[in-house]
C-alpha cells in the first residue's frame, strides 16, 4: 500500500513539473510576443495622431450613407474616382456580426475632393440613393459642454410640489403620499 502511494506522488510530480515547464513556455512565449506587438505599432505609429492630424483627416473624408450591404470598397472607389485621389475607403461592420452597417468614409488626399464628393449626394450606386456630407469631427460630450446645468435625476424640480404634485419630490404628477392603513396588507 505504501509502494502504491509512492508510486503516485511520484507520478503528480512529475506531472507537476512537466505542468510549470509548459507555464514557463508560455510566458516566455507571451512576452516575446508582447516584444514583437510593441516593435510593430512603433513601426506603425498606431495611435499616436494627435488632434491636428486628426481633424485634418476628417477634413479631408466624407461620410456616405445608405450603401448596399453587399458593396465593395472598389466599388465606392470607382463612383468616387472622378473627385479626386482617395487615400482609404472604410465600410463599417458590425462586431458582433461581421455583416455591413450600411454606411461608409472615404478619406481623399487632398480636402479640395470633399466638395467634389458632396456633389454625388443622392446619386444611384447599386440601386441606392446614396447620402453623402462632409464628415464631421467627433468631440466627446464633456468637450462640447454636455452637461448644461439642467439637474438630472430626483431632484428638487423633478415632480416635486413645484410642478404641481403632491409635496414628495420624485413621486409628483397626481401620486399621494403612502399612507399604511391598520390592519391591511399591501404589498405594492
Amino acid at each position: 500500500m505504501a509502494d502504491q502511494t509512492q508510486i503516485m506522488d511520484a507520478e503528480m510530480d512529475e506531472e507537476i513539473v512537466a505542468m510549470k515547464a509548459r507555464v514557463q513556455a508560455m510566458e516566455a512565449e507571451a512576452a516575446q510576443l508582447k516584444v514583437m506587438q510593441e516593435q510593430v505599432d512603433k513601426d506603425m505609429n498606431v495611435g499616436v495622431l494627435s488632434d491636428a492630424a486628426k481633424e485634418d483627416i476628417d477634413n479631408r473624408s466624407v461620410y456616405v450613407g445608405n450603401v448596399d450591404y453587399s458593396s465593395t470598397p472598389e466599388e465606392l472607389q470607382y463612383h468616387f474616382q472622378a473627385c479626386g485621389t482617395i487615400n482609404r475607403i472604410t465600410i463599417l461592420c458590425d462586431k458582433w456580426t461581421g455583416h455591413p452597417k450600411g454606411f461608409a468614409y472615404v478619406e481623399f488626399a487632398d480636402a479640395m475632393s470633399v466638395p467634389i464628393a458632396v456633389t454625388l449626394n443622392e446619386s444611384l450606386f447599386k440601386g441606392r440613393l446614396i447620402k453623402v456630407t462632409a464628415k464631421r469631427t467627433n468631440f466627446p460630450a464633456f468637450m462640447r459642454g454636455g452637461y448644461r446645468g439642467v439637474p438630472r435625476g430626483r431632484g428638487a424640480y423633478r415632480g416635486g410640489a413645484i410642478r404641481g404634485g403632491f409635496d414628495r419630490g420624485g413621486f409628483g404628477r397626481g401620486r399621494p403620499p403612502y399612507r399604511a392603513r391598520r390592519g391591511y396588507f399591501q404589498p405594492y
